[in-house]
């Protein structure tokens, strides 16, 4: 597994409660698209928490944008969040 994935995954445990969480890399499927940068993820987060669940999705989404903030800027060109019940 990539480390910096590791990376992202120690920040979001370190900050969220979750039971688990998976990170899908999609960054080849947008090969072909105008905005393609090949130095920029394009990710997909699986995560099961109670607590997140216990709030808002766009509240979830919100504490876990602000941990990756930096990411979101350098790193991570798009972001898809799934937190599954």
């Amino acid at each position: 597994m990539n480390n910096y994935f590791e990376e992202i995954k120690k920040r979001l445990r370190e900050n969220i409660n979750l039971e688990n969480i998976e990170i899908i890399d999609n960054t080849q499927k947008h090969k072909g698209h105008k905005s393609f940068n090949p130095e920029k993820y394009h990710l997909e987060l699986k995560i099961s928490s109670s607590y997140l669940n216990s709030i808002s999705r766009i509240s979830a989404q919100k504490i876990i944008m602000r941990i990756l903030k930096h990411d979101l800027e350098k790193k991570i060109h798009a972001l898809e969040i799934k937190i599954e019940q």
